[in-house]
């Protein structure tokens, strides 16, 4: 992956707007969890490519040390044989003071070429510096934006969890409501009652009944003491009024 495609991906990501894409989702949780899969899966992938972004530009930086410390090397030998050549000069050896001469000369070269190769890959490695801190700054929002992703699915899993227990009991209050049982024990009240009425009425029939029997047993009786006094009127028993013995 291209520091270009690492780039646009994170940025794609970073303007991702959270609600808008909820907004839009059939089933938001499933939408967050998807969202969550390609964070994780994206972050993923930029970790490593950042991390061989991260690499080559330590490659470079090294290279260039190494540049910077054969340029310093180079001066080095390029001193060490201009001295000798003087030395040599002075004690009146021109040619071995011209070889180390040309020795210098060839030192100084190597010296310019480790410098101009040194300052050739700064603003590379200045570039990739920029591209790199870049990467650090989004993949740190990559990940923040996952912890909110995160956090707002576990949010929403529990508030559908709580709708779906309370929808359960509104469901039960609306049963309860179409199936009242306090009517049903009203009935069965009313029930009681009708029976217990009819046990009163029978207890009023057998009364009735009985006191009837009673005024039967009445009317017998003084029937019969009709009958004995007409016999004693017809044994002679007198005219006077008969008393109840």
């Amino acid at each position: 992956m291209t520091k270009q495609s690492i780039l646009g991906r994170i940025s794609q990501l970073m303007r991702a707007n959270i609600n808008a894409l909820l907004d839009q989702a059939e089933d938001p949780q499933k939408m967050l969890d998807q969202l969550v899969r390609d964070y994780t899966n994206s972050i993923a992938e930029a970790e490593q490519a950042v991390a061989q972004t991260i690499g080559n530009l330590r490659l470079m930086e090294q290279d260039h040390r190494e540049d910077l410390e054969a340029a310093a090397d180079w001066g080095r030998k390029a001193l060490a044989a201009s001295t000798k050549a003087d030395e040599l000069r002075a004690a009146g050896d021109t040619i071995n003071a011209d070889k180390f001469d040309q020795l210098a000369k060839v030192a100084i070269g190597k010296q310019m070429t480790s410098e101009s190769e040194a300052r050739a890959v700064e603003p590379t490695i200045a570039s990739q510096t920029q591209v790199v801190d870049q990467l650090k700054r989004g993949l740190e929002t990559m990940r923040q934006k996952l912890n909110e992703l995160t956090a707002k699915r576990n949010e929403l899993v529990a508030r559908s969890k709580t709708a779906a227990a309370q929808q359960q009991v509104m469901d039960a209050v609306k049963s309860i409501d179409v199936l009242d049982p306090t009517s049903e024990i009203g009935r069965f009240e009313e029930k009681i009652r009708r029976e217990e009425a009819k046990v009163v009425g029978a207890q009023e029939l057998a009364a009735s009944s009985l006191d009837a029997q009673f005024n039967s047993l009445e009317d017998l009786g003084k029937q019969s003491e009709v009958e004995a006094r007409l016999a004693q009127l017809k044994s002679g028993g007198g005219s006077g009024a008969i008393t109840a013995g």
